[in-house]
């Protein structure tokens, strides 16, 4: 048996004895707040998970991982998806600010932050986006002044995902207005549990209320938290930009679970029927067939992305991923719901399987993916110009 395979064994072991029912099948997923209490089952998963470095298999056991390889981190996944076991943890801390810590941060704020993140006691939400600077972030005005030891911080930034439950920041801040807008930009991080942080949710199509504006009275940011040189932040903000692309681009370990052709194949076949076997309606057989070709495609191409990248998360052309990825997602979930027919349109829980109306809720949640991390015509415009050199 080789080393992976003797992994795997492991690892189905230990997930068939330690995760419980609750954690199983759709439903709610850990983002690590201090002001959300889970369900009992879920606190026990997030629990277990960061306590054998799951929560983050690939980060150094050090700040909490498992110090797993990027193959081992796959068959981990892959493992949770055969149970349908949950995510025990999600969020921006995991997917943004954690990789960007561990590339730019100082030795003392990677220990003071990550292990954090790790346990699930902290959730971050992002302060990039103004009012006046969207996709043109450079634009951005919201200023920190420097008073010593620390910023203070006057503005306003928008579309800040989960603020309202978040418990840290992490933000673009303008520190010089002499410069070209790309310089005199730092990053910074500050808690949003101050008096100088008032934060408003926006109701969105999809029933919730996760995006938000921020306003900022006054608010502290520490010098201790300062990510990277001041007045440099646009390339740490860039680089975390990258991060987050690649996982809704599907090239972060996370984004492959269990079997996904096989899932929906066997929910068309609950809903509109099976004969011999297969789907019963040729039609939407050919419809699924051709878009799991599509996405298995797609996954393997982020797979040896993966492979061929030797320093991380691949630059510029996490851009191709997060384009197509975000489509890929939005046809999945659309599909979803077409297989559900009427089953798939519930808003509420009258008459309806928590199955059935996770799929609505995804159907529409994923109608913001071709917007949010960086617009299509955003990511078209990277890709022109710094994957295929095209002239300006």
């Amino acid at each position: 048996m080789s080393e992976l395979a003797e992994f795997r064994s492991e690892v189905a072991a230990w997930l068939a004895e330690n995760c419980p029912p609750g954690a199983r099948g759709p439903g709610p997923v850990s983002v690590g707040s201090s002001k959300v209490t889970l369900p009992d089952d879920l606190k026990l998963w997030l629990d277990r998970c960061a306590e054998r470095g799951f929560t983050v298999p690939t980060w150094p056991k050090v700040y909490g991982g498992a110090g797993l390889s990027t193959r081992e981190a796959r068959v981990l996944f892959e493992e949770m998806g055969n149970i349908r076991a949950r995510a025990p943890l999600a969020g921006m801390g995991l997917s943004m600010i954690g990789p960007t810590l561990l590339e730019f941060g100082t030795d003392e704020q990677k220990a003071r932050h990550l292990p954090k993140i790790a346990r699930g006691e902290v959730q971050w939400c992002q302060g990039y986006s103004e009012p006046n600077a969207g996709s043109d972030l450079a634009a951005l005005k919201t200023r920190a002044d420097d008073h010593g030891d620390h910023f203070v911080i006057n503005g306003q930034k928008i579309w800040t995902s989960g603020a309202s439950t978040a418990d840290w920041m992490f933000a673009l801040v303008r520190t010089d207005f002499t410069g070209p807008k790309h310089e005199g930009i730092s990053f910074v991080l500050l808690t949003m549990d101050q008096p100088g942080v008032t934060v408003k949710p926006i109701r969105l199509i999809s029933g919730t209320s996760p995006f938000c504006e921020t306003f900022f009275d006054n608010a502290i940011a520490r010098k201790e938290d300062l990510i990277g040189p001041l007045n440099k932040g646009w390339t740490v903000g860039k680089r975390l930009l990258q991060h987050e692309r690649s996982g809704i681009g599907g090239l972060s370990g996370g984004a492959r679970r269990g079997n996904p052709a096989h899932a929906l194949a066997n929910l068309a076949k609950e809903y509109t029927g099976e004969a011999d076997g297969r789907i019963a309606d040729p039609a939407l057989r050919s419809t699924i067939i051709r878009f799991n070709m599509h996405r298995a495609a797609f996954q393997l191409t982020a797979e040896r992305a993966n492979e061929e990248n030797r320093s991380g998360t691949p630059a510029e052309t996490t851009s191709i991923f997060k384009l197509v990825g975000a489509a890929i997602q939005q046809d999945a979930a659309d599909l979803r719901r077409t297989v559900m027919g009427t089953r798939g349109l519930g808003a509420d829980g009258h008459g309806f399987s928590a199955e059935e109306l996770t799929a609505t809720e995804e159907w529409l949640h994923t109608k913001a993916t071709t917007i949010y991390g960086g617009s299509n015509e955003i990511q078209a415009n990277i890709i022109a110009k710094r994957v295929l050199g095209l002239p300006e």
